[in-house]
């Protein structure tokens, strides 16, 4: 059970005091707790609860318990910031707490190395893969605490983008809710800078259900650490519109930016394409030119998973077409920058939505994409072409 914020300053100052007492004399120190300075509210801005930062340092080969030199699971070089009303300059620190059930480990106190402007600070603090984590912040003068507070949850796991068309934003059937017992399953809301557990409908993406969150069920157990997504897919749009300088171009860039570090960016478009009639050459020229001036602009050269997705039953019947767009993306997951994501095409029959449905994937179908994702994403994750840190 985690403490709220005000038991968790009472236990602070509790503690501290029981400490600097020799056995016996507790009492003593309970009775002189009221001459202590008060403990004041450090107040933290960053990170947001439910946030999942993307871990660096990751090796699959090396990520089992049994790894010489332990596992190699990774971390993350995680920015705070709070706010606090302070007389003197304390000495800063943090510490990382696993919540029930946590993957990853605890720490003890770190003295942080903080800057500050006002009565804003700011730092940075390393740490390892897994969560849910509570992360605890105190401020010293001598061994006095008289400044705490606290943010949970938070995770270092793996965190994907999501862009492309209806398929992936929120055009199907079921609103599909995360069934991880811990919710670490999470997704960030562009705008707002909110992170929240990845129910659909999700932020910012569509009133309709999605894949996302059975598929950040299916990977949590396995990786043992949380998972995040940035949904920015907008239905009905066709590749020409995603160019560098279009609209759609710059939502990508906002979704990326507010995640900050990501594994991959997870691609799902291709119906607009059929019928718009996109050649191969073309629809290749402009994904490429995409994820260029994407990776340009972010810094990050991070792959993208295409998945096949050109057929959409109850509005076109087009083989020539699909195959045109289809053809397009297996050329490309052979070039750099680029890797397989799913055939969500061999969906059909119980998986698409007919009449009386909103005519994309069913929550069959909505399942059966996220388990078709899943082996996607964990054959990149074990053997990744792209390894910008790993």
């Amino acid at each position: 059970m985690s403490l709220d914020r005000r038991e968790f300053l009472q236990h602070s100052a509790v503690t501290l005091a029981l400490a600097s007492f020799p056995e016996g004399v507790c009492s003593a120190a309970v009775r002189d707790r009221a001459a202590s300075p008060a403990v004041s509210e450090a107040r933290l801005t960053a990170p947001a609860p439910y946030r999942v930062f993307q871990r660096r340092g990751f090796d699959p080969r090396q990520a089992h318990d049994h790894a010489e030199g332990g596992p190699r699971r990774g971390g993350a070089d995680v920015e705070l910031a709070w706010t606090a009303s302070v007389d003197e300059t304390p000495v800063w620190q943090a510490r990382i707490v696993g919540l029930e059930g946590a993957f990853g480990v605890s720490t003890e106190w770190i003295e942080l190395e903080a800057t500050e402007s006002g009565a804003a600070w700011q730092s940075r603090l390393r740490i390892e893969a897994g969560g849910w984590y509570r992360l605890e912040l105190r401020g010293l003068l001598g061994t006095q605490t008289v400044v705490a507070g606290a943010v949970e949850p938070v995770g270092v796991g793996e965190v994907f983008v999501v862009a492309g068309q209806s398929y992936a934003e929120g055009a199907n059937d079921e609103l599909l809710r995360v069934t991880e017992p811990a919710g670490r399953v999470t997704a960030l809301d562009f705008e707002s800078g909110q992170w929240q557990v990845a129910h659909d409908p999700q932020p910012r993406a569509g009133t309709g259900g999605t894949i996302w969150p059975p598929l950040g069920d299916l990977l949590v157990p396995l990786l043992q650490v949380p998972v995040g997504f940035v949904n920015v897919a907008v239905g009905g749009t066709a590749i020409r519109q995603w160019q560098p300088g279009e609209q759609l171009h710059d939502r990508l860039l906002k979704g990326a930016r507010g995640v900050g570090d990501f594994r991959a960016v997870l691609w799902q478009q291709g119906e607009s394409d059929v019928i718009e009639k996109t050649s191969t050459a073309t629809y290749i020229e402009r994904l490429q030119t995409l994820r260029g001036g994407f990776a340009q602009a972010t810094g990050n050269e991070a792959p993208w998973l295409l998945a096949q997705s050109t057929m959409h039953p109850t509005v076109y019947n087009d083989p020539a077409g699909e195959a045109r767009i289809r053809r397009a993306i297996e050329m490309l997951w052979e070039e750099p920058g680029f890797a397989r994501g799913p055939n969500t095409d061999l969906l059909t029959g119980e998986t698409r939505g007919g009449v009386g449905t909103r005519r994309h994937f069913t929550g069959v179908g909505q399942r059966r994409a996220a388990q078709l994702w899943f082996a996607a994403l964990w054959n990149e994750l074990q053997h990744p072409r792209v390894r910008p840190g790993v």
